[in-house]
């Protein structure tokens, strides 16, 4: 363990001998809060030191859903690469494609649909990202991968 990693494990109350145990309240492990605070280099390190992406927080989140919340591309991009489920669905039904697009975050929207996520997923209400689309940019990223998967089925 790096002096950083040691130093960021002191500072949010992680145990330093067990890299998955979450912090005493059970919200966030350390590749979560790392995630979820845009530290790629924390993240590469718990990656490299055999995190458990599969891990979900007390609301049912992985650690992409806590990246997305940053928005930090890089580190979205090595959790997909690192086998974080791109369609995993919380506690509420909700993928991280919903949540970017009913945050009206396009960028987020446009890269977690180049990265393969399923915008036909459903949450618990029945609404898709499409249907949560909280800006134009957002509808027009997502009404492209429609059109785009219709050709494709043709």
């Amino acid at each position: 363990m790096s002096p950083r990693l040691a130093a960021f494990f002191a500072e949010h109350g992680f145990d330093p001998d067990h890299i998955d145990a979450p912090q005493a309240d059970g919200r966030f492990t350390p590749l979560m809060r790392a995630a979820k605070l845009g530290l790629l280099d924390i993240v590469e390190e718990l990656l490299a030191l055999g995190a458990d992406v599969s891990i979900l927080n007390t609301d049912g989140c992985n650690a992409l859903w806590l990246a997305c919340y940053n928005g930090n591309h890089a580190l979205i991009e090595r959790l997909i690469a690192a086998g974080v489920d791109i369609d995993h669905q919380n506690g509420n039904g909700a993928s991280c494609l919903m949540y970017v697009s009913s945050n009206s975050k396009p960028d987020l929207v446009k890269l977690l649909l180049e990265k393969g996520a399923n915008p036909k997923l459903k949450n618990f209400d029945d609404f898709s990202a499409l249907d949560l689309a909280a800006s134009i940019e957002c509808l027009k990223h997502l009404r492209a991968a429609e059109r785009a998967a219709a050709l494709a089925a043709k």
